[in-house]
């Protein structure tokens, strides 16, 4: 057998991520590859630095990208932070929160969990409970953005009760970075990792992180190894540290950069408050459109994520023939439920450059095809109006 080639269909990527890619960035990874330790791409590892402050809002010294997926930063926050015997409380009310007690304990901590409804925000009192109840707590992790349901959470506030209590905070940005405020000093938040592939329409496969002070001291003042070799800042630092002189740490995926790099350089173009207000009014208008077919959100309006809009399924609907079809058919990607919610709700992705006016509209559009074609109780032929109205009403 010849195996030819591999072209892939063009689709819109209206799921949980990974986001559509914008072209300016595929253009960029296909610059040419030069050394990682060539003078020019140390320089452009710096610029990254500055970028990530700026997305992140930080001026954090240990700022970088972690050669890896966003699940790669989470593991980088734990295993830096996190040694055997430590407790950790966790917040759970999703998916990811899971995985966040996966790592505490494959530290060989312990995980004491604050859990919460799928679909509604950590509970505050929660958390501070939980730290009274165990003020030996070394650390509160928890997920500003939960992809699973698309709740946001107060993370300025859980970061509070952490430092009351004399906890770090880790939280999790992979779906809020660049698509909701988020601000990493003025919310003292100790660590946080990210994802390339969402808010900031980049390819999969990176992890912008970001450490405060207060965490390198304590990544620095470890009693025991950092049980990652691969993932251990003390050695990375050394790599991403400022200045021309680098200490080789692992080949750095080169191109991929170039890609993230230029998706930041656009960021910081259109502006971070104005890319956030870009996915929250398109939001309301995908939002509009969902409602005026007869379709809920499945998560309080205080709590809802503009990127992530996770939807009811109306009775009756065969949930994974609607995906297929609109895969199929119309080459559109949403998502699905996970864990809890499986079967459940269809998850809307509207991140970086898939949060756009035409994307609105045309996945309201397929949607209410696909649902009138199979006799869903829905409202028929009001849903793009509805989104319509909003967008021309806020200029998009």
């Amino acid at each position: 057998m010849t195996i030819k080639s591999f072209n892939p269909p063009i689709r819109t990527l209206m799921g949980p991520g990974p986001s559509d890619v914008h072209p300016r960035i595929l253009g960029a990874m296909a610059r040419p590859t030069i050394g990682h330790l060539d003078p020019l791409f140390v320089g452009m590892m710096d610029e990254m630095k500055t970028l990530l402050q700026y997305a992140f809002k930080t001026k954090n010294e240990l700022t970088l990208s972690v050669s890896a997926p966003g699940s790669a930063g989470m593991e980088t926050s734990f295993v830096n932070l996190v040694e055997p015997g430590d407790t950790v409380v966790v917040c759970q009310n999703g998916v990811f929160g899971g995985r966040m007690k996966e790592n505490v304990e494959r530290c060989g901590a312990k995980a004491v969990m604050v859990q919460d409804d799928w679909g509604m925000p950590v509970d505050p009192q929660k958390v501070e409970d939980a730290l009274k109840a165990n003020p030996e707590a070394k650390l509160v992790a928890f997920v500003h953005a939960e992809t699973s349901t698309g709740a946001q959470s107060d993370a300025q506030t859980i970061a509070r009760l952490a430092h009351e209590h004399d906890a770090l905070v880790i939280a999790d940005a992979v779906t809020s970075l660049g698509g909701s405020e988020l601000d990493v000093d003025a919310w003292e938040i100790d660590a946080i990792y990210s994802g390339s592939q969402k808010c900031l329409s980049c390819t999969p496969g990176l992890s912008p992180v970001s450490f405060s002070a207060r965490a390198v001291e304590v990544i620095k003042n470890r009693k025991t190894r950092v049980q990652s070799w691969f993932l251990d800042l003390n050695l990375v630092m050394s790599y991403w540290g400022g200045g021309t002189k680098r200490a080789y740490h692992h080949t750095a995926p080169i191109n991929a950069l170039y890609g993230l790099h230029e998706a930041l350089v656009m960021l910081q173009e259109e502006g971070l408050e104005n890319s956030w207000k870009r996915h929250y009014g398109l939001h309301l208008a995908l939002r509009a459109g969902f409602e005026a077919m007869g379709l809920s959100l499945i998560v309080p309006e205080a709590a809802r994520l503009p990127q992530l809009n996770t939807v009811a399924i109306p009775e009756g609907v065969d949930e994974a023939q609607v995906r297929a079809i609109l895969l199929n058919r119309y080459n559109l990607e949403i998502g699905a439920g996970l864990g809890a919610l499986a079967g459940k709700v269809w998850r809307f992705g509207l991140m970086g450059h898939s949060a756009n006016a035409k994307n609105v509209i045309f996945c309201l559009a397929a949607l209410e095809a696909v649902l009138t074609e199979l006799n869903a109780g829905i409202q028929r032929g009001v849903a793009v109006q509805a989104a319509q109205k909003l967008i021309i009403s806020q200029g998009y």
